[in-house]
């Protein structure tokens, strides 16, 4: 498509991880067994709060929409990288990049805001316990669950839109394994300023709001917690909070590490790196953190084992 001189993409091309045949086949294992590994993870989460009916209440509802939210992340990413592995020509249309960036986008919104809605119920079960139920209503539960995909549908339609609305005339070569933003925005032959002004304040508004949610909601947790005079009371609280606090200072950390560390030392492959951290291994271990470190999910997950090998 013609505009102007600007010969219009049709497709893109993703560079990949690394363009080093004797690291594709090694890659493509340990990736495929992250993806499964998630899968079966997010999946069996979903699964075991859905049928065990002691599990069915709110942090375990949102518990679960987080698990669903990482199957669709992951999922989001992962099955056009490991095709890449074994493909020449690693090319995506351009309608297929923008789905990827958009579903991308609102997924790992989703996944941001819902910590920030769970620290907030532990806020409400540690603080307020005799209010918990009336608190946190199914009602509630629902509508927060429903506000945070609404927020991010809504962010990701947004910055879809302002970075497909750009020319791409001298080059398709995305130098990623999938459609983000900034090296989209690297490819541009148009002005950026307004895509990265839209950027900074939208990421600002949903992580820095996130992050004082969560970070507001354990001041008063840890306050709650070291008024308590039971050490088996203060043990049971740290316990409740332990996997999702685990879970967000892996996420921020990531971030930290990726959007606050010195212009001197940026580099697009450490960028790589660090993209598959947070759209693949963070998914996987999401699932674990919270079954190996929660007593009601390990206890419920015996149950349905102990059931299977009954009925088999």
């Amino acid at each position: 498509m013609e505009v102007g001189n600007c010969s219009m993409a049709t497709e893109f091309i993703l560079s990949g991880l690394t363009d080093r045949p004797e690291l594709q086949v090694p890659l493509f294992v340990l990736f495929l067994l992250i993806y499964v590994i998630t899968l079966v993870g997010n999946g069996g989460m979903i699964l075991l709060i859905t049928t065990d009916a002691r599990l069915h209440t709110p942090m375990y509802f949102f518990l679960q929409s987080l698990s669903f939210c990482d199957f669709c992340y992951s999922s989001t990413i992962a099955p056009e990288m490991l095709q890449n592995f074994f493909t020449e020509r690693k090319s995506i249309s351009y309608t297929a990049c923008a789905l990827q960036m958009y579903f991308f986008i609102s997924f790992a919104d989703t996944q941001c805001l819902l910590l920030a809605v769970m620290a907030y119920d532990r806020y409400v079960a540690i603080c307020n316990p005799l209010l918990y139920t009336v608190t946190m209503s199914t009602q509630l539960c629902n509508r927060l669950v429903a506000g945070v995909c609404v927020v991010g549908l809504v962010d990701s339609m947004i910055h879809t839109c302002l970075t497909f609305r750009l020319l791409f005339c001298h080059s398709n070569v995305i130098n990623h394994f999938f459609c983000d933003i900034p090296p989209l925005l690297a490819l541009s032959s148009s002005d950026t300023h307004i895509n990265e002004i839209v950027i900074f304040a939208f990421e600002c508004i949903i992580n820095v709001n996130s992050a004082v949610t969560i970070l507001l909601s354990y001041v008063w947790i840890i306050s709650t917690i070291l008024q308590t005079r039971s050490a088996e009371g203060r043990r049971k609280a740290f316990s409740t909070c332990a996997s999702h606090l685990t879970t967000v200072v892996i996420l921020y950390g990531t971030d930290l590490f990726m959007y606050f560390r010195p212009s001197s030392s940026y580099s697009m492959e450490t960028d790589k790196i660090t993209s598959v951290f947070y759209t693949l291994v963070i998914p996987m271990l999401n699932p674990l953190i919270y079954s190996l470190r929660n007593r009601e999910v390990k206890d419920a997950l015996r149950k349905a084992t102990n059931k299977l090998l009954t009925k088999s």
